[in-house]
């Protein structure tokens, strides 16, 4: 567990490549810092479409959260771009050996359900991995709109299409991440007016 937990730590130093590349300073964002804020939207999201009546686990969420970004202690945080040198299918293949190399340390026995969850979350298998997916979304708007509060523009990108994305929700939980991203975009539009 030390060897896994040891390589994890990276996460709380590797910078967040997005920001880095419009010019936000060194330390603007680690990646830990992202992880912790896509676990708490997720359990703010689950915790509300659970009150709507949307069945779900929510401990199931809160692990996909927390494990969505791993792959990043090894390969570091390759912006969206990045798709268009590797393609999305050596990218996914890549993060799934890095994923799968970073939890080996823990076993074979004890590293198959850490797997499990991390090919849930990457092909959106579940309720629970569309719903953190919706929350890594909200969480990056969120850290878009703090930096624009304190005066960086130039973000736009981040907001093109953002009341158009498709998480494949449906119901309660489909109209909760949309009341969300309408209420970030309100926001953001009103700071840009």
């Amino acid at each position: 567990m030390i060897a896994t937990l040891l390589e994890l730590q990276r996460l709380k130093q590797l910078d967040r490549t997005g920001w880095s590349l419009r010019g936000m300073g060194t330390g603007a964002e680690s990646v830990a810092a992202h992880t912790y804020g896509v676990a708490v939207v997720a359990m703010l999201l689950a915790d509300e479409a659970r009150a709507r009546g949307v069945v779900l686990d929510v401990e199931r969420v809160l692990r996909l959260a927390l494990l969505h970004d791993w792959a990043e202690a090894r390969m570091g945080d390759l912006p969206r771009i990045a798709i268009d040198y590797y393609g999305s299918e050596v990218r996914r293949v890549a993060e799934q050996t890095a994923f799968g190399a970073i939890v080996s340390a823990l076993g074979a026995e004890k590293a198959a359900p850490y797997s499990a969850w991390h090919e849930d979350y990457e092909q959106r298998a579940s309720i629970e991995a569309r719903l953190v997916k919706a929350a890594d979304t909200i969480d990056l708007l969120l850290q878009a709109l703090v930096f624009e509060r304190a005066g960086a523009r130039g973000l736009d990108e981040f907001w093109e299409g953002a009341d158009r994305r498709d998480f494949g929700l449906e119901g309660a939980t489909s109209s909760l991440v949309g009341e969300v991203l309408r209420a970030l975009l309100t926001e953001h539009h009103r700071l840009a007016g």
